[in-house]
């Protein structure tokens, strides 16, 4: 039997994804309304395939009714799925794993339980705090305690997908009975699992995520070259480069990442290649990619803001069309939507109007005291305005493209 702690979109499809393979799985959230609206099949936030999961599951193998003492004793492994934001330097602020670590220790109980830890963390975080942390915990009360680090590679938009089929699985663990466990449990998946230690399986993760993050940033530095130099094709020159048969043709592959846009945003990718710099720094290597990396995620943001306001008086009306960090998602942290918005502001410009697919109120919850207006349809949201921004390359937006070409329109996402 399995426990998630944290169901968010990481621990959700996790939970779902194991019950699926008939585990029976416990949820455990301090959320209460999150767990009101997946008691009531609802999924708190925008993920193809899991409603359909958790009506097929809910009360059979996936269990959200259980008190966190019942479903740490009777299960054997423990998925903490908690949140890992990141501190005011750049590094992983752990409290809230190691909080969960303190409640699953606290529990009475003489059987033989896996921690695995999915929540991403620097390279060494495992080996010297959590490690140690957890190792005296356990003598300290007499528990049987393994440990894991298990890091996830789902696609917003595409967990399910990526959880259910993966291409492969990574577990870094350094006790045989632990490794043990976890094959049984990954055993159904069919997928390659490979077995390292725990700092290879937290850089594994790291090494996925900053090479996103730097394609993405890239291809933002090489179309500011392009926009200076004149006279580029900068979408074309891209697809171009893309029909090069190292490059899948998968809408979410690899080309996906190496493509113009605003900036890279979500949850895993800023705070990721924030926190590896930091780690880096911290170990004493003076970071030249990384650090440029994340430069240019911010310089992109005053790219694009200052094409914008060259050639626009400040009474424009200005209709952003795209609020969530990319397409197929309602996930608004950290997305760059958020930032042009704000310098747009701060810069006199305020008849901003707004519409994104489904992260209208996403975003308003969010970002309460951004001040601009929502508008709930695209045709409304163009009947508003002069000037037409896209931020995020929804497929709605692309369809449209003689209804945006009655304004005047900045496509930063090259969609047109």
């Amino acid at each position: 039997m399995i426990t998630i702690l944290g169901l968010g979109f990481v621990g959700l499809t996790t939970g779902l994804g194991f019950s699926k393979k008939g585990f029976k799985t416990y949820g455990i959230d301090i959320d209460t309304d999150r767990l009101s609206q997946l008691k009531n099949h609802e999924i708190p936030f925008h993920e193809p395939h899991l409603k359909e999961v958790l009506e097929e599951t809910l009360g059979k193998t996936f269990i959200l009714d259980a008190t966190f003492e019942e479903a740490i004793k009777n299960s054997e492994a423990i998925f903490v799925c908690v949140g890992t934001p990141a501190a005011e330097d750049g590094s992983a602020d752990l409290k809230y794993i190691l909080q969960a670590i303190d409640q699953i220790v606290d529990v009475e109980d003489d059987k033989f339980k896996v921690i695995i830890t999915k929540s991403t963390v620097p390279p060494s975080t495992i080996s010297k705090k959590v490690f140690p942390y957890v190792t005296q915990k356990a003598k300290d009360l007499n528990r049987a305690i393994g440990l894991a680090s298990n890091p996830e590679f789902l696609r917003e938009g595409y967990c399910w997908e990526d959880f259910i089929e993966p291409d492969r699985v990574v577990i870094g663990v350094e006790d045989e009975q632990s490794k043990e466990l976890l094959s049984k449990i990954y055993e159904p998946f069919g997928a390659p699992i490979h077995y390292v230690t725990y700092n290879s399986a937290e850089f594994i993760k790291y090494l996925s995520n900053t090479l996103l993050s730097t394609l993405i940033s890239f291809s933002n530095e090489m179309s500011m070259i392009a926009d200076h130099i004149g006279n580029i094709d900068i979408p074309k020159a891209f697809r171009i480069l893309h029909e090069d048969k190292r490059w899948s043709g998968d809408p979410a592959g690899m080309s996906s990442y190496v493509f113009p846009g605003c900036g890279y945003g979500g949850y895993c990718l800023p705070k990721d290649t924030s926190a590896l710099n930091s780690i880096a720094i911290e170990n004493g290597v003076n970071t030249q990619i990384l650090k440029g990396n994340l430069a240019i995620n911010d310089q992109i943001k005053d790219f694009v803001v200052n094409k914008i306001t060259t050639q626009l008086e400040k009474h424009s009306t200005i209709g952003v069309l795209g609020l969530s960090f990319k397409p197929n998602s309602d996930d608004v942290r950290l997305t760059p939507s958020k930032d042009i918005i704000e310098k747009l502001i701060e810069k006199g410009y305020t008849n901003i109007y707004a519409y994104d697919p489904i992260a209208n109120s996403a975003f308003k919850n969010e970002y309460p005291t951004i001040d601009i207006t929502y508008k709930s349809d695209l045709n409304t949201l163009v009947e508003s305005v002069d000037n037409v921004v896209i931020l995020t390359g929804w497929n709605e937006f692309k369809e449209n493209n003689a209804l945006l070409s009655q304004k005047n329109t900045f496509d930063f996402r090259y969609i047109l």
